[in-house]
């Protein structure tokens, strides 16, 4: 079993509530209670967000449970 890393700076990880229908976010900024994330990819089917629009969420939120977020990857950087 892998051990869910500590959130990071440029890690992408997914919502795993199921009304977020997977939407997947990347980790811009990391404060002291909390990381600035950005919509990495927009939840599915519908979706009014844009991607790169950015929100806030607590640091113990980052673990993979019914209403946190799983680790993903580390994201690719844009050309």
């Amino acid at each position: 079993m892998t051990e869910t890393p500590k959130p990071a700076v440029g890690q992408v990880w997914q919502d795993n509530d199921p009304r977020g229908y997977g939407r997947k976010v990347r980790i811009v900024e990391i404060g002291d209670t909390h990381a600035v994330v950005e919509l990495h990819s927009p939840r599915q089917p519908v979706s009014n967000a844009k991607p790169g629009r950015r929100t806030r969420i607590r640091l113990d939120r980052f673990r993979p449970t019914s209403t946190g977020y799983r680790y993903v990857s580390t994201a690719t950087p844009t050309p």
